[in-house]
């Protein structure tokens, strides 16, 4: 053969024995440079060998679950569903193989008329300007698009050349000695891009059309088909022309499957009447879209930052955007409809304050539920929110609100760790002092502030016990308890019982610790209080309780606890804190009907307020403040729920907010008691009674030493 002539025609010599009944033995290549390369041995020069491909698992989505199975939210990398053939309809089978590969089902690996017709016309127009891949082939070359990692991977998987050709059908021998011709159509169906972001014939029929792959009709059908020759050409989400181009190709799809008499021609000609019907059906998945967008947030956020899902970052990212797996959570949506209309009920999305709560179940450390006020989202006119006001910034937070006073039932569980009784106590005055060496950090630095005086909003001085001073909420009071137990003591019971920053941050370890000056979300919080309810027992906060993958292979998660504090220290400090609802500054609120304890918590000039608290079967923290800044936007003069407050404190929002949500939350679940205290351990008074009551005077005067409750009780 001469080098004019190899330059003017192609010879594709088949011989006996391949894979698949097919053997391409030689191919003559035209000239280069004058000369001929002649007729190439296919099996010794090029190679042409099955050769195994890898197929990693297609990029699925992951679902989210609440603690009932029902779907809360997806997320995925690439919108894809992946089904059986058996769940895709005949007409698609029949309208992608009459479009793409007529002869799927007759030939090999590769489709040698198809072939032969494709290279002829590619080299006479001196490139690679038609196809010819059968759909095994196309198959393989999706496979290699789907696993590169690089754009330059992607390139090479995609690049104009004999050289990705050849390597196409070395890979499709392999595919068609290794499965059905059914098991590579489905596999194809699957993986292939069909536009507006859909991959896969499960979620295309579901993006384009609103129906299942095994729903789709004659045209639905035709039109999907078409879609796959140039899916970013036939986008329909893109415009007008794009839609033409797809209504164009669905038709083309039509008169071929009635030219191979798949269809009658007038059943081709009726669907061809029929209008393009793209709804655009909206993605679903990511957290905007869930009804639950706080606590998917949460989710996602555990899923990126624990090692169990993942050694690294990109492997935990993979994981949650391509695994397909099932993510089981612990969320009690009748706990979190409470939390939500509680606080509903009393705050509105528009407020400037915004109100948020957290459910958690003690002894296990399930969370049940995460509301606020504030809608999720970015449309700052509406003011919602676009991160995660419930939780810490490690779940997708921001830097919460000072606990207030919900801190001092640290203070009061050292004290009783310490050997003091209920009825101990000491005087608290008007005004306390921290001096420079009256507190010491944990690294024995003298951390006091001679020039700052810690004052009371009401209330006279006097001796006040653990109880009373506990249910008056008395700043000075838990001053002096602190400066006795020791701040760092304090501290360390604090971080025990699951105690750090919102922000992440080191605790601030200063004399007011104890009046909640670090900043808190109220996860972290209803978690301590938790350990209450659970006799002692902290447990990590849990979002997910077990993962299914895509085999059904289910691996549960339990909870990680451990004994914080003494149960009987426990079992006292919730006594005291009974109190709070009968005695103390939720007294005009009231309780919940079972056993509850508490504690209110307001910060200075109402720049914040919270309350906390726990019963034996469920925890939770409420917290309200401006997310423009708590502390040049305080909780005065405001206006709240369409009602007007002059202050706001623990009491007053946050308090009945929490009553409401427990009491709904608990409704169907049977009441359990607190363990009763200790008597001889910590009842009446030891070594801090207080002073003998003087005499009422004839004048009726009373004695100095009466407990007077603090303005919290409003």
């Amino acid at each position: 053969m001469s080098p004019a002539e190899s330059g003017s025609k192609i010879a594709l010599l088949v011989g006996a024995g391949v894979v698949a009944g097919v053997l391409v033995a030689g191919i003559a290549l035209p000239a280069v440079g004058g000369v001929g390369l002649g007729v190439v041995s296919a099996k010794d020069e090029l190679n042409l060998n099955p050769e195994d491909l890898k197929e990693p698992p297609l990029a699925e989505r992951t679902t989210v679950v609440d603690s009932n199975g029902k779907q809360i939210a997806q997320f995925y990398e690439v919108y894809r569903e992946v089904v059986p053939l058996s769940g895709i309809s005949e007409e698609m089978k029949k309208a992608i193989v009459a479009i793409e590969d007529f002869r799927f089902y007759e030939h090999g690996p590769i489709d040698i008329e198809g072939t032969l017709r494709a290279l002829a016309t590619n080299l006479h127009s001196g490139g690679v300007s038609q196809g010819g891949s059968s759909i095994t082939q196309q198959y393989v070359k999706q496979v290699l698009v789907n696993q590169a990692d690089s754009k330059k991977e992607r390139q090479k998987a995609t690049e104009t050349s004999y050289a990705r050709k050849l390597n196409e059908l070395r890979y499709a021998m392999a595919i068609e000695k290794k499965y059905s011709k059914d098991e590579i159509l489905a596999k194809y169906l699957n993986i292939a891009y069909f536009g507006a972001s859909a991959n896969g014939v499960e979620a295309a029929a579901k993006r384009f059309f609103g129906v299942k792959a095994s729903e789709l009709s004659l045209a639905q059908a035709a039109t999907l088909a078409g879609a796959v020759q140039e899916p970013n050409a036939t986008d329909p989400k893109l415009g007008k022309k794009h839609r033409d181009r797809l209504l164009h190709r669905r038709n083309v799809v039509l008169d071929r499957m009635a030219e191979l008499k798949k269809i009658t021609r007038e059943e081709a000609d009726a669907a061809k009447k029929e209008k393009l019907g793209y709804k655009g059906t909206p993605l679903p998945g990511g957290c905007e879209v869930s009804p639950y967008p706080y606590f998917c947030m949460y989710v996602r956020h555990e899923i990126l930052s624990n090692p169990d899902f993942g050694k690294t970052a990109k492997a935990r990212l993979q994981f949650l955007n391509r695994g397909g797996v099932t993510i089981k959570t612990t969320i009690d949506t009748k706990m979190q409809e409470a939390a939500d209309k509680a606080i509903r009920k009393r705050v509105s999305p528009t407020d400037y304050a915004m109100a948020s709560e957290a459910l958690v179940e003690p002894g296990t450390g399930e969370i049940k539920a995460m509301a606020a006020s504030r809608d999720f989202g970015g449309v700052k006119r509406k003011k919602q929110m676009s991160y995660n006001v419930v939780s810490d910034a490690k779940h997708g937070g921001g830097t919460g609100f000072q606990a207030g006073s919900t801190f001092k039932m640290f203070t009061l569980v050292t004290a009783l760790k310490q050997g003091m009784k209920v009825n101990d106590g000491l005087a608290a005055g008007a005004g306390f002092s921290t001096g420079y060496s009256g507190f010491k950090n944990c690294k024995g630095q003298n951390v006091g502030d001679p020039s700052h005086t810690v004052t009371n909003d009401e209330g006279s001085p006097g001796f006040r016990t653990l109880q009373t001073g506990t249910w008056g909420s008395i700043n000075t009071f838990f001053m002096a308890l602190e400066q006795r137990v020791g701040l760092c003591d304090v501290i360390k019971t604090a971080k025990s019982m699951g105690i750090k920053r919102a922000d992440g941050l080191p605790l601030v370890e200063v004399p007011v610790f104890t009046l909640g000056v670090n900043e808190m979300d109220p996860i972290t919080v209803a978690s301590a209080y938790a350990v209450l309810g659970a006799r002692g027992k902290y447990c990590e906060p849990m979002a997910i309780s077990q993962i299914t993958d895509r085999n059904g292979k289910v691996t549960k998660y339990k909870p990680k606890c451990r004994q914080a504090i003494d149960p009987e220290v426990a079992d006292a400090a919730a006594h005291v804190l009974e109190g709070v609802f009968t005695k103390g500054t939720m007294r005009g609120v009231g309780g919940i009907g079972r056993d509850a304890a508490g504690k209110t918590g307001t910060t200075d000039s109402q720049s914040t307020a919270w309350f906390a608290g726990t019963t034996p079967d469920l925890a939770g923290a409420v917290s309200i403040g401006d997310p423009r800044g708590a502390v040049n936007h305080k909780l005065n003069n405001v206006t709240i729920g369409g009602r007007y407050y002059g202050s706001v404190f623990g009491a007053t929002i946050p308090g009945p907010i929490w009553k409401d949500t427990m009491i709904a939350a608990l409704k169907n679940v049977p009441k359990t008691s607190f363990k009763p205290i200790n008597s001889a351990r910590f009842g009446g008074c030891g070594s801090a009674c207080a002073p003998k009551k003087p005499k009422e005077d004839k004048r009726g005067e009373r004695p100095e030493n009466v407990v007077e409750l603090g303005r919290e009780e409003r």
